[in-house]
């Protein structure tokens, strides 16, 4: 049996179960824009939430509904869309760094932080004005 032409990890996971897996940990890592996970985890999810940045950079109609599509919470979402992607228009691509971390103590597996590459601040929502 040959690999040509298959791209992406299995984890030992159906289709469905890594498409969870994925959504949810991209969803983690907007909402806390640095999580810990293991190494091949983390390189999968690099190539999950380029494409997610890219849509939410161009920030119109559909690529909003995409991201909301792609994440598992509408408010990691829009933290993506309105506060994240704005901040990283300097780039065009390579937003996420993966860093090797440790050895989990249970099995030995590989760990490693994933965070975005440029420093985030948080951005004060505009009130509305009162008339």
């Amino acid at each position: 049996m040959h690999r040509h032409g298959y791209k992406g990890r299995k984890f030992g996971r159906e289709r469905d179960q890594r498409r969870a897996l994925l959504k949810g940990l991209a969803t983690s890592l907007v909402m806390e824009e640095r999580i810990e996970t293991t190494l091949p985890k983390a390189k999968e999810l690099v190539r999950y939430i380029e494409k997610l940045i890219t849509k939410a950079k161009k920030g119109d109609l559909a690529n909003r509904r995409a991201v909301i599509a792609g994440l598992s919470t509408q408010i990691a979402a829009v933290k993506l869309v309105d506060q994240i992607a704005p901040q990283l228009t300097g780039r065009t691509s390579g937003h996420v760094r993966v860093e090797r971390t440790r050895l989990r103590v249970g099995d030995g597996a590989q760990m490693a932080v994933i965070e975005f590459v440029d420093e985030l601040k948080d951005m004060p929502k505009p009130e509305k004005e009162a008339k």
